[in-house]
């Protein structure tokens, strides 16, 4: 088990907020919230807050870029307009990004702080799931897959990025929950099929509802929990309810 990190165990220039374990629990867990296209990470800090986490540290971390004059942050390479929509891009490239998270979690989690891969998960909305799956994808190795894998990654509306390959081979061990609208999904049929290619295990969960928003009831947050109960580990047992596998 890792400590609990720091502020200066990280670079100056990853802005991020440390929220610990709730009742002072031991720090088994790391959960790394990655904010929307255009939000900063004060908003997932209180995320990290309300959801309460059994021996887990929430790290939100802000985007690594401005998003020019209409404030907030992004974690795309560059800003593209989509003309059919008239708003920003999500897919922008994340060479920088995932550098930067990459980083965070091999050089600042696991070499400095003790923790394994497997007890760091990954959380994002829209723009900030992308960067998280596509960092599972950068930290994959065939030659060493199982201690590649991170935890788990739930992305909240977005499939992986154009960047990302067709397809592994072995596939990422990294599990998948990925959340998305019944109708108006960037998360189509043919993203899905790409999930499937490039990891091993993908869940897909839909709401009843269109539109790829945060999830706003217990029942769009269910899917979310009981990923949480069967990936985080726990020093005192598992959760009531999940069963720890790998």
């Amino acid at each position: 088990m890792g400590r609990l990190p720091v502020t200066a165990d990280f670079p100056e220039n990853v802005k991020l907020t440390i929220v610990p374990p709730p009742n002072k629990d031991p720090p088994t867990n790391v959960l790394v919230l990655l904010h929307g296209l255009g939000d900063s990470h004060d908003s997932f800090a209180q995320l990290g807050k309300q959801m309460n986490l059994p021996e887990t540290i929430c790290l939100s971390v802000r985007g690594p870029q401005n998003l020019l004059d209409l404030g907030g942050f992004h974690w795309g390479d560059d800003i593209i307009f989509d003309s059919s929509n008239a708003g920003i891009d999500t897919d922008a490239g994340f060479k920088q990004a995932t550098a930067m998270l990459k980083g965070l979690v091999e050089d600042d989690l696991i070499s400095k702080c003790g923790y394994k891969a497997r007890e760091i998960m990954m959380f994002g909305f829209g723009q900030g799931g992308m960067a998280a799956l596509n960092l599972a994808v950068s930290m994959h190795s065939a030659k060493d897959s199982t201690n590649s894998a991170l935890g788990g990654v739930i992305s909240i509306g977005t499939p992986l990025a154009g960047e990302a390959p067709a397809s592994l081979d072995p596939k990422c061990k990294t599990p998948v929950l990925v959340c998305a609208g019944s109708s108006e999904s960037t998360v189509t049929p043919s993203a899905e099929d790409k999930l499937k290619h490039v990891f091993e295990s993908v869940e897909v969960k839909r709401y009843r509802r269109p539109g790829d928003n945060m999830p706003n009831s217990r029942d769009e947050m269910m899917p979310i929990m009981q990923f949480f109960s069967r990936r985080l580990r726990s020093t005192k047992g598992v959760p009531a309810g999940g069963i720890e596998i790998g």
